[in-house]
């Protein structure tokens, strides 16, 4: 089984960026997408989704243009689930989730708190509410892999400059904090299970050629349920992807 997440930052801009011949080459089972920007119902291109053999799920932030999740799967789910039942965050569609047999997968875009004190507030309501929302989705899915753009960084290890981000939102020591407690309540960072190595980044400014320089944020993860733990093949960073400011993220499971 073959995961990736993305945040595509506007999925038509990334199709506009020859994403689709991407996701063909890519050919994951299941594509966990954030930050859509866009209903299916303005997008001309899902019939060449479907062509690649994808089943497609979204779940559109009720403000047009902005944040969303979505789910391509080639495996048609059992269920699908639509939210975390917590309007906030529902009406700006941070949560995805479709269930197979024996493994479930969900998309979700974390907020960001980076555009001022308002929104920090509400990122940290919601690491606190949806953290809790986990906790029984983990109960009834003991096998879960949660993909998506957490706007965390966990450790140094995980952004170029952690001394000069000290008190940048996505590394305030209490996001960090989150991401360690949710880590021992039952969750792999499946990346850092298999690559322990610096300078591994998901996130880059478009701003003084970051990308280039490598200058990034670690903030976008894979994370899994401790029982597939020994079941991961592979976990990877895809920076070569290049149509958002975010690229893939892969995690390969035997199961």
């Amino acid at each position: 089984m073959r995961i990736i997440t993305y945040n595509v930052n506007g999925i038509r801009s990334a199709i506009n960026k020859n994403w689709l011949a991407w996701l063909q080459a890519a050919d994951p089972d299941v594509i966990c997408l954030q930050e859509i920007k866009a209903t299916p119902d303005v997008m001309t291109d899902l019939h060449l989704v479907e062509a690649l053999g994808y089943e497609h799920y979204w779940y559109p932030a009720e403000k047009k243009g902005y944040s969303g999740t979505a789910i391509f799967t080639k495996h048609t789910p059992k269920h699908v689930e639509y939210g975390c039942g917590i309007s906030d965050y529902d009406r700006e569609g941070r949560n995805i989730r479709v269930d197979f047999d024996d493994l479930s997968v969900m998309s979700v875009y974390f907020p960001s708190g980076s555009s001022g004190e308002h929104r920090q507030d509400f990122k940290f309501r919601f690491l606190n509410e949806f953290g809790q929302y986990l906790d029984g989705v983990k109960t009834a899915c003991p096998k879960l892999v949660v993909s998506g753009d957490y706007n965390i960084c966990h450790q140094a290890i995980d952004i170029h400059n952690p001394k000069s981000n000290a008190n940048s939102s996505g590394f305030l020591p209490a996001e960090r904090d989150w991401v360690t407690q949710f880590l021992e309540s039952g969750f792999v960072d499946t990346f850092r299970h298999v690559n322990p190595e610096p300078h591994n980044y998901t996130w880059w400014s478009f701003r003084a050629n970051a990308r280039a320089k490598n200058l990034g944020w670690r903030i976008d993860y894979n994370m899994a349920t401790a029982p597939l733990a020994e079941k991961i093949k592979r976990a990877a960073i895809l920076p070569e992807a290049r149509h958002s400011d975010h690229c893939p993220v892969l995690l390969e499971l035997d199961v």
